[in-house]
């Protein structure tokens, strides 16, 4: 029964594609994609910043 429903839950998701033109060289970009890059930035200058200590 796992198994079953390990399969129907992976069906479930093939439907969601992104258009062409997504990733760091595509050939435009969405607000959500420039956040990720900021809050991964953040998380980065935090690291270190609590290293240094």
């Amino acid at each position: 029964m796992k198994s079953l429903l390990t399969i129907a839950t992976s069906l479930i998701t093939l439907p969601a594609f992104a258009h062409d033109g997504h990733g760091l060289f595509g050939s435009h970009w969405h607000a959500t994609d420039a956040l990720g890059f900021v809050v991964v930035g953040g998380l980065i200058a935090l690291a270190v910043w609590l290293s240094k200590k």
